[in-house]
């Protein structure tokens, strides 16, 4: 879970969250639009639309809002047509790195992005460069603290997940399923008693870079730049940079 996960880590610790630049409700609510237009707006049938109306619930987005942005995407509203794009490129020390985004005008994302990308050591790549070095997971969050680590690995794996990993240095462990079982498996583990802290669709990386001094610090950068960019939804990355680094980041 090295990249993405780290990365996610040291953005909560600097209180970097990105309502606090007021984009997180643009970003949900293209979520919430594009997952109702591509999968309905049944929650129930819809596994990504869940996610991000729970997301947007977690976020203090108004219930009208989340309402709204259903039913442009079902096409019953009008409004701005958005279209997901995903780019694969490479970042400092050839660094992978998938970046998804949702925009209403491909040209203007497609700029932004490639000029992000080479102001801090990467370059965009063309498509299938590196996505096969990634492999899409669903991921569950629990408190080391609050959860007892045998219990959730029993419950866990005979629900149905792949992996727990001890997470120590977040305090957390991580279960990882396949993204068609990932609702059956959240079920399971709260009827059984455990509360995730967070329910994310992951891209897990195969292998890692590991980053050091300069291109650790512009990779770190070229993160955050990404992550300000509005029409970037998620971006996944396999370096791997010591805590050490990553706190003096803060």
């Amino acid at each position: 879970m090295s990249g993405h996960s780290k990365w996610s880590s040291i953005k909560h610790k600097k209180g970097r969250a990105d309502a606090k630049r007021g984009q997180i409700f643009t970003k949900l609510i293209k979520e919430v639009t594009i997952a109702t237009r591509l999968g309905g707006k049944d929650i129930n049938a819809n596994p990504r639309l869940r996610l991000a109306v729970e997301k947007s619930k977690e976020s203090n987005m108004p219930k009208e809002n989340i309402e709204r942005a259903i039913k442009k995407g079902a096409g019953e509203l009008p409004g701005v047509s958005y279209e997901e794009v995903l780019y694969e490129g490479y970042g400092p020390g050839g660094v992978a790195i998938l970046i998804y985004a949702t925009t209403d005008n491909k040209k203007r994302t497609t700029s932004n992005i490639r000029h992000i990308l080479s102001k801090y050591g990467g370059n965009l790549g063309e498509n299938g460069c590196v996505s096969w070095m990634f492999e899409r997971r669903g991921c569950l969050t629990f408190s080391r603290e609050k959860t007892d680590e045998e219990q959730l690995m029993e419950k866990a794996i005979e629900a149905g997940a792949t992996d727990v990993i001890d997470n120590g240095e977040d305090g957390v462990y991580e279960v990882i399923v396949e993204t068609k079982v990932s609702n059956e498996v959240k079920d399971s583990l709260i009827q059984a008693g455990f509360n995730p802290q967070a329910d994310t669709i992951e891209m897990i990386p195969q292998s890692t870079v590991k980053l050091e001094g300069k291109d650790a610090e512009r990779m770190l950068n070229l993160m955050n730049k990404l992550d300000e960019d509005e029409d970037v939804s998620q971006v996944y990355a396999n370096f791997d940079i010591s805590n050490e680094i990553m706190e003096k980041f803060q």
